[in-house]
């Protein structure tokens, strides 16, 4: 039988190995020094998609597509080692005492030598490429985004807390989970079952994550802690058994390996609702397809069979959007959504989604979610969610939400 205290020996055994090779790693730099030879480390290079999309490309593949060469010998380049080494010293420090910490802690232990946020962002990628692991393997977690939200959550804390069930908890992440779930996570009960619309965070330690189970028959993922809270307060999980995740816009790695986890483990479909946008698109797809900036660990970040739900061009003719709450394309949206035309997994895996954004190209118009409610506050809940879920029930007594209206 495969025990929780069988798992923590393989970390531990894991975190070892780690520790080994990053000493075997500075221990040839510095011979490298001592001898007078300029180091070369050689860092593999991956994406998971070109700007081309008629190329017969492997983009999709989690092999590297290049390699490049840094040494002593350019100063752009001696400035890069000399981060890489510091943010190394920093994680090997980390491993040792067996600490968490977000890679904004990183940054501001040499804020004068790092320069910036992206400097150490760079280094943290360099390091899981070079040593073939994940940025959780490094224990660096997500950096909140600086956003400090109070809310009354259903209690984390000990049975013998003596806050009675329900305690005012200062959330420095953010992302957010409800519904027809309940895991554990480092010791704590996350029961989201006993409260379906209260929120809970997304766990941050995702690998400590264990006993999930769960009522659910789809994951709702929605772009925008809006349109959450319009989820929570209109009770829709109490009247749709699902799970409600939301990234509060670009999702970090926490939120999307926490999703892949509960789609390895629940095998559930899942929709997501993103603004008919450039940007909500691009979120849709980061979810589906993962990011460039982390293509090196794209297997276990991406959530391959992510469905979209909406919002698409399309529904604002479906669905009676006034054109007054329609927006006008900016330059910039143009050519973000030009460029995102190009991606070769869009002509390759999803052409319809491609289709969808040529639509918005060609109308001029953006809108957001929240212009469903132009309808009534709960439309989004009452008809467009479940329009979408389960179109065979709903649309077959469904009026246009155009009658009637001015």
């Amino acid at each position: 039988m495969y025990t929780n205290e069988m798992e923590g020996k393989i970390q531990i055994s894991e975190t070892t190995n780690l520790l080994q090779r990053i000493k075997e790693f500075t221990r040839s730099i510095l011979e490298d020094l001592a001898e007078g030879r300029s180091p070369k480390i050689s860092i593999n290079r991956f994406r998971n998609y070109c700007m081309n999309p008629e190329a017969d490309c492997f983009c999709s593949s989690d092999e590297p597509k290049g390699q490049e060469i840094i040494t002593l010998k350019k100063e752009s380049q001696t400035y890069r080692i000399d981060v890489l080494l510091r943010v190394l010293l920093i994680v090997q420090q980390l491993l040792q005492e067996n600490r968490h910490g977000s890679k904004r802690d990183i940054y501001y232990m040499h804020p004068s030598a790092f320069k910036a946020q992206s400097v150490v962002d760079r280094a943290i990628a360099d390091i899981c490429i070079l040593f073939q692991c994940s940025r959780y393997n490094l224990n660096v977690v997500s950096v909140g985004n600086g956003w400090v939200l109070l809310m009354t959550l259903q209690c984390l804390c000990h049975e013998a807390c003596p806050c009675f069930g329900f305690c005012l908890i200062i959330l420095l992440w953010c992302r957010l989970v409800m519904g027809w779930l309940k895991f554990r996570e480092a010791g704590r009960k996350f029961d989201c079952l006993n409260s379906l619309n209260t929120a809970f965070p997304v766990p941050v330690l995702v690998e400590e994550v264990e006993d999930v189970v769960s009522l659910a028959e789809y994951i709702l993922v929605v772009e925008k802690e809006t349109v959450f809270q319009r989820l929570a307060n209109d009770m829709f999980c109490k009247t749709n058994r699902c799970i409600v995740i939301t990234g509060r816009g670009y999702p970090d790695v926490s939120t999307r390996r926490f999703l892949r986890l509960l789609m390895e483990k629940l095998h559930l479909p899942v929709h997501c609702l993103v603004d008919c946008d450039p940007y909500g698109f691009e979120i849709l797809a980061t979810y589906r397809f993962g990011s460039m900036q982390m293509a090196y660990d794209i297997e276990s970040l991406r959530a391959p069979d992510i469905k979209w739900l909406g919002a698409f061009p399309s529904d604002s003719e479906t669905y009676g959007v006034p054109q007054q709450c329609l927006l006008p394309l900016t330059e910039e949206d143009k050519k973000r959504t030009e460029a995102m035309l190009l991606r070769c997994y869009l002509k390759r895996e999803m052409p319809q989604w491609r289709l969808e954004l040529e639509t918005m190209l060609q109308r001029g118009v953006k809108f957001e979610i929240e212009a469903l409610s132009v309808h009534s506050l709960s439309f989004l809940t009452e008809v467009y969610i479940p329009s979408k879920i389960h179109p065979e029930v709903i649309r077959a007594s469904y009026e246009s939400p155009t009658q009637g209206l001015p």
